[in-house]
């Protein structure tokens, strides 16, 4: 047996061998080292099930462990609600095979679990090289056609800014590239665009609010990019709550985020779990290790506890 491992977690394999064994080792031989050590039970499970443990869905990243998208989700298909998916790359080897996609749908229904996509990030239809953007759309929609069957919840898509100023002229600019790569994956696609929620990056996001509204897309709120970038998340979920359909959560320390809940500041956690009470879709612990992930869900148990208890 192999497993897939993307570029990601190759390197990921490489620094936790090194440190940890202090031994040296070749590319050839991580596949098989990979499956020895979940085969080994090197890595642990959560300490408990937070399936149906909130009004909302409580997931998390298909990149918890240094492997594939099945061993992964093997992993976490029994902790969780639902696993976001994540497609960075655009590239064929890079994606789950047609194989992988249907374990995957087997496991969903033999764990109570749903799936969300995050869509690849290398690649831009905002692009201003019309061929680029066109070849762009195109990439996302393989992407799309390949998961559907899985029935995401939604599919995030970023619409990176590349302008060199945010002059109004650049973001009129931006906004017909983001109309035009729209356009033309919904045309390519088929999908609903409502199940396209766009994600809050580092520019203001109103930039993107007359393309969402325009094609009724919905909205990724990720509360980490918005501590990082000083925007306040808090105002962010009053005025987008009624578009989003996922909320991306990660801790933020000296400007490093996707890192354990707990880091969140305790002003920070007021709004958060304000936002939570409110909010009935699925909340993605965007983290990457195991480590962090156990903890984010800790903190998070402790924190909804305490505000149960002040409420009786």
């Amino acid at each position: 047996m192999a497993l897939r491992l993307n570029s990601y977690f190759l390197k990921k394999i490489r620094v936790l061998l090194f440190v940890e064994n202090s031994c040296s080792f070749v590319d050839k031989n991580l596949t098989a080292i990979t499956f020895q050590i979940f085969k080994d039970n090197m890595y642990p499970t959560l300490p408990k099930s937070y399936k149906h443990a909130y009004p909302f869905k409580i997931g998390t990243t298909s990149f918890v462990y240094p492997a594939g998208y099945v061993p992964n989700v093997k992993m976490l298909a029994p902790y969780v609600d639902e696993i976001e998916l994540l497609l960075f790359e655009s590239a064929k080897e890079s994606l789950p095979t047609i194989s992988e996609i249907k374990t995957l749908s087997l496991l969903a229904k033999d764990f109570d679990l749903s799936y969300n996509v995050h869509l690849p990030t290398d690649i831009s239809i905002v692009s201003h090289d019309a061929a680029v953007a066109d070849a762009a759309a195109e990439a996302l929609r393989r992407v799309i056609d390949l998961t559907s069957c899985l029935s995401p919840s939604t599919f995030t898509l970023h619409l990176p800014y590349h302008e060199t100023s945010a002059e109004a002229a650049d973001v009129k600019t931006w906004q017909e590239l983001a109309r035009r790569g729209i356009a033309r994956l919904l045309n390519t696609t088929g999908i609903k665009s409502e199940t396209i929620s766009v994600e809050t990056l580092n520019y203001p996001f109103e930039w993107a609010e007359d393309v969402i509204n325009e094609f009724h897309l919905s909205i990724c709120i990720d509360i980490g990019h918005l501590i990082v970038y000083k925007r306040l998340f808090n105002l962010a979920f009053d005025r987008y709550s009624e578009k989003t359909s996922i909320l991306h959560v990660h801790g933020v320390k000296e400007n490093r985020d996707h890192l354990a809940l707990n880091h969140i500041t305790e002003k920070d956690l007021h709004f958060f779990m304000d936002i939570l009470q409110r909010f009935k879709q699925v909340v993605s612990l965007e983290v990457f290790s195991y480590n962090d992930l156990k903890n984010s869900l800790i903190f998070l148990e402790k924190c909804w506890q305490r505000g149960k208890d002040r409420k009786t």
